[in-house]
């Protein structure tokens, strides 16, 4: 064995070791002030689980699934490739991080859609017909898996791993209103004790958002994305692609539906990581406000009366 393709084998085990050592957090459970609905008696939220994704409702996205049942939505796992007739069950549909077979344990280049292209279709006319979907998709290899779904809409991502000027390793990237947060109803919420002041994310990626667009999530001058054949395997020979002013947030109407999109998923949900449970996502330190975010998003996404406009 080659030292390179050792290296690759390594890089390789490490991400399913890793993936491995994620669980959610259920026991993370934030106060609600005003839960949009009763429990149970929301709109239905199904969560993609036919595309190798990898956050499900069961698995690392839990603690999103359970903090969206408390504010009332009902929310199972959508484990059907999307039709007309699979889609025409649901009020919003998330699609987390989702890949194509051939990346499922192999996060290398090539990175082909997760989609076929009668599903991008299907996604296409459901929203413009009313449909809300709320996309996650976060550092290599899962803009290469999305990609082709988001430029039907219009977004350009880099499939890359972004990394802002002041990076620091174990550290969120932190958005606030000195630093490319930018203001929308879904910062402002129903209340004042809703408003939403600062936002963390997690690596992720960046994407360029079509005109139309509304930016909430703005990444500073400087930023850069590095784009490896491999995930995480970077050296001299990687490319990088000058990010500065890109997005990682932002949300657009699409006829009568509406669409979210983000460049990280972790910022959703609650994690613990490794043998010392160490906190990842919501409960992260600095990510405070990140479960008011969500819901937020999710009373836009479903147009909840007292958001403003």
């Amino acid at each position: 064995m080659t030292p390179s393709l050792r290296l690759c084998c390594v890089l390789l085990a490490g991400i399913r070791v890793v993936s491995a050592q994620q669980i959610p957090d259920l026991g993370y459970s934030p106060t609600i002030v005003s839960p949009a609905y009763a429990i149970g008696e929301g709109p239905l939220v199904g969560i993609d689980e036919a595309h190798h994704n990898f956050h499900t409702a069961d698995g690392r996205y839990g603690a999103f699934a359970k903090l969206l049942r408390r504010d009332g939505y009902v929310v199972v796992g959508h484990a059907k490739e999307f039709s007309e007739e699979s889609l025409s069950e649901l009020d919003v549909l998330v699609i987390a991080n989702p890949l194509n077979e051939i990346n499922d344990r192999n996060w290398k280049l090539p990175t082909p859609s997760a989609f076929t292209k009668a599903e991008i279709e299907a996604l296409q006319v459901w929203v413009k017909q009313g449909g809300a979907l709320f996309m996650m998709i976060d550092h290599m290899p899962f803009p290469g898996s999305a990609g082709e779904l988001a430029a039907t809409f219009g977004f350009e991502f880099s499939n890359g791993f972004v990394e802002l000027p002041d990076y620091q390793r174990g550290s969120p990237d932190i958005f606030d209103e000195h630093s490319g947060l930018i203001d929308h109803p879904i910062l402002q919420g129903r209340t004042e004790i809703e408003r939403i002041g600062r936002v963390a994310t997690f690596t992720g990626s960046a994407f360029k958002a079509p005109p139309g667009a509304q930016l909430i999530l703005v990444l500073p001058a400087n930023t850069i994305s590095k784009e490896p054949d491999v995930a995480w395997e970077f050296d001299e020979t990687t490319r990088i692609v000058k990010v500065g002013g890109w997005s990682q947030g932002s949300v657009m109407t699409v006829g009568a539906g509406r669409l979210a999109v983000f460049g990280e998923a972790g910022m959703f949900t609650a994690q613990l990581a490794g043998d010392n449970k160490r906190k990842m996502g919501m409960t992260a330190p600095g990510a405070e406000e990140n479960y008011q975010f969500l819901l937020n998003v999710m009373h836009w996404l479903t147009n909840l009366p007292g958001m403003q406009e």
